[in-house]
């Protein structure tokens, strides 16, 4: 069994305009020391799925099932959830500096983290945990700098911090929520690294929920791909980089600057994302799609396989077998897609 299994998450919520299907049938599942990467435009539902998994989306309607550990975190009261988040689930927010308690040095925080869990702790004890956790994460002078409120910390330093706090009590889940949003090239190379190196030293699975597939590249063993609350592909990052069946991925790739070496002009995505009231019949993706038929104007495809492959899923009516996938690509497109440089 995985650490952590989803089955069928449906989250919405109700509002005067209508009920926002936020998370319609999202199924995935989560290794021990492996990384997810859920991927998506902006209102696809990544960071609702997973706040709602550790009930953080008050007021929504939610059905489905969410095993860690063998035992389901929806059917969970609020009590039994505190004593999961953090302990056992820890937590990277998209915005370090609201998630930081402007008022608090930051080493405080980690402090009453450490304490609040582990009552037989001294203070001491709890700040030379912080201190280390400070340096492992690879804060400068960790022993003056566990001193200094959020406001004296870089953006980087920042997300580090809340890297520090999340691994404080060693999870087994860290779920990352836009962990490199607005950083430099160079400092989000530094926290994927550190990701990486306490994944290594502990063995820890992460939910990497990112819109930038160069990281998803960098770091994830699976990927899945999300749309309009949905799952439109789920496959490894070798084949969702290499050999991707859904349009939608498809269109994802090939916006990307540099996939694939050089090219004269990008191709973007046409259209707008669907609002999640007024959903379109069908494919969610087929006003947009390069590819549709008018079986894709009518029913929802589910999940099938791709190749053969079991752990290669897509939610497209198009031919399943990759050859034949491959030459509509370049008969509509007019090229085949450009084969990446995959780590």
């Amino acid at each position: 069994m995985a650490l952590l299994e989803v089955s069928d998450l449906h989250v919405s919520f109700p509002t005067p305009d209508g009920v926002v299907r936020a998370v319609r049938g999202l199924s995935f599942a989560v290794e021990t020391g492996k990384t997810l990467g859920i991927v998506g435009e902006s209102g696809s539902g990544k960071s609702v799925s997973t706040q709602t998994i550790m009930g953080l989306t008050r007021g929504a309607r939610v059905s489905g099932q969410a095993l860690f550990e063998g035992i389901d975190l929806l059917a969970m009261s609020p009590k039994e959830l505190r004593s999961v988040r953090g302990a056992k689930v820890g937590m990277i927010f998209q915005d370090p500096l609201s998630s930081l308690h402007p008022y608090y040095r930051v080493g405080w925080q980690i402090i009453e983290m450490i304490r609040n869990n582990h009552h037989e702790i001294s203070k001491a004890k709890a700040r030379e945990r912080a201190v280390e956790l400070l340096r492992l994460v690879g804060i400068p002078q960790p022993d003056r700098r566990v001193d200094d409120f959020p406001h004296q910390f870089s953006g980087g330093m920042r997300q580090r911090a809340m890297i520090a706090m999340a691994m404080s009590l060693n999870p087994k889940l860290l779920i990352a929520d836009e962990p490199t949003t607005a950083l430099d090239v160079t400092v989000q190379a530094q926290v994927l690294q550190v990701m990486r190196r306490l994944q290594e030293e502990f063995g820890t699975a992460i939910i990497l929920i990112t819109h930038d597939l160069g990281v998803v590249a960098e770091v994830a063993d699976d990927v899945v791909v999300m749309y309009a609350g949905s799952t439109m592909e789920k496959a490894d990052r070798y084949e969702t980089f290499g050999a991707p069946h859904h349009p939608y991925t498809e269109g994802l790739l090939q916006s990307l600057p540099a996939y694939g070496g050089e090219r004269e002009r990008l191709r973007p995505i046409p259209g707008q994302p669907p609002s999640l009231i007024n959903l379109p019949g069908g494919c969610p993706f087929h006003p947009r799609c390069p590819y549709v038929m008018d079986r894709c104007r009518a029913e929802m495809p589910p999940l099938f396989e791709v190749g053969g492959n079991p752990a290669h899923t897509s939610a497209c009516w198009l031919s399943r077998d990759q050859v034949e996938r491959a030459a509509l690509r370049t008969k509509v497109v007019g090229q085949p897609l450009a084969a990446p440089a995959v780590p």
